[in-house]
């Protein structure tokens, strides 16, 4: 098992994709860096193709909702790189007018499922996705349930006043 650290993946992405890729960080040692929908396919098929990175193993496809920034829908891709046993994680984040971007099942069979559940909870539109349908909530549901569009409780339930629990 070779090395690898986040150094170098670093400078090969930066080497390769300059400007095309924010400025990475490392909260709690995993390396993270953000990309856009026109680069995120050429930058997922870098980081499995490349010899020496060889990020060949897609643990995770997930989506956050974010109602107060511009780009409110984010995508979130975990990678890990089995023979050098180094994680990365990428971030794209999509407005919610037109939450769309490329499919990855391209480059792993297993993004099939991913993909389906993120578009299932988050409404994303993976493009080029063979089959992307709801697999969780009933087909006829016309709304993503985990984003925050909706107030968590009713203003109105008498049962949940402040004073009837000593607050």
């Amino acid at each position: 098992m070779g090395t690898l650290s986040n150094q170098v993946v670093v400078q090969k992405l930066t080497a390769r994709f300059a400007d095309k890729i924010s400025v990475p960080n490392e909260p709690f040692g995993l390396l993270t860096f953000e990309t856009n929908t026109e680069t995120i396919a050429e930058v997922l098929r870098f980081l499995k193709e490349d010899k020496e990175l060889q990020f060949n193993y897609l643990t995770d496809i997930t989506g956050i909702h974010y109602p107060e920034q511009e780009l409110a829908i984010g995508v979130i891709y975990h990678l890990h790189s089995l023979s050098t046993n180094v994680r990365i994680r990428i971030k794209v984040f999509l407005s919610v007018a037109n939450p769309s971007i490329p499919t990855a099942t391209n480059l792993w069979e297993g993004a099939n499922w991913m993909e389906r559940e993120t578009y299932d909870f988050f409404g994303v539109q993976f493009e080029g996705h063979p089959n992307l349908c709801r697999i969780l909530n009933v087909d006829d549901m016309t709304v993503f349930p985990m984003r925050k569009e909706y107030p968590l409780e009713d203003p109105n339930r008498v049962d949940k006043k402040d004073l009837f629990f000593g607050r």
